[in-house]
């Protein structure tokens, strides 16, 4: 698809499922194997905290038309915070969801799995 124009609605929609597809393809090919334990590993890694901690490490590393889609992302109207995370995280998460997604929407994936590989 030649990029295409979505909501950030959409973005974050489609990135929180590459993002945590990433995660749990990394678990598998790191010999976890039971479920509960997959589980787990899975859900510290893509908790609004933890994405807040790669949209900070990865912000240096994206060319600018990714940078403005990371902001535009954090930026947008988000629904409450989780009660686990601060809105700050909650955002930072939603923008690196939507960064996540706009890369896979777009045929972006090698992109998507490089940046995931620096988180």
């Amino acid at each position: 698809m030649a990029d295409a124009n979505f909501s950030n609605d959409a973005l974050a929609f489609a990135g929180d499922a590459v993002y945590s597809l990433l995660v749990r393809e990394r678990l598998c090919l790191g010999g976890k194997c039971r479920s509960k334990e997959l589980h787990g590993l899975a859900a510290i890694q893509v908790c609004a905290a933890a994405q807040a901690k790669a949209y900070h490490a990865l912000l240096p590393r994206l060319t600018e038309e990714e940078a403005a889609v990371l902001r535009r992302g954090k930026n947008s109207h988000c629904g409450e915070a989780p009660k686990n995370a601060s809105r700050t995280e909650y955002q930072e998460a939603t923008g690196l969801e939507c960064l996540f997604g706009w890369l896979w929407l777009n045929g972006k994936e090698e992109r998507a799995r490089e940046l995931f590989e620096q988180t």
